[in-house]
């Protein structure tokens, strides 16, 4: 949560139990790789997280924004 606000700059709305935050029209979710597979959701990107947080969030948001 605090990530998401420091990269976006807005405070997330929290969705699912705190694995999603939704920032405007967009919904950021945290999944493992075994329930990204037959879902329904559209996804726009995939950023893999790996340590630090903040990394794929920058990238997602430089994705949004491009």
């Amino acid at each position: 949560m605090l990530a998401v606000e420091r990269v976006f700059g807005v405070p997330p709305r929290v969705l699912d139990g705190s694995r999603a935050v939704q920032i405007d029209d967009v919904r950021l979710s945290l999944e493992a790789g075994e329930r990204m597979h037959g879902l329904l959701e559209e996804y726009l990107a995939i950023f893999e997280v790996r340590g630090d947080i903040e990394v794929p969030l920058l990238m997602a948001k430089e994705f949004l924004h491009a």
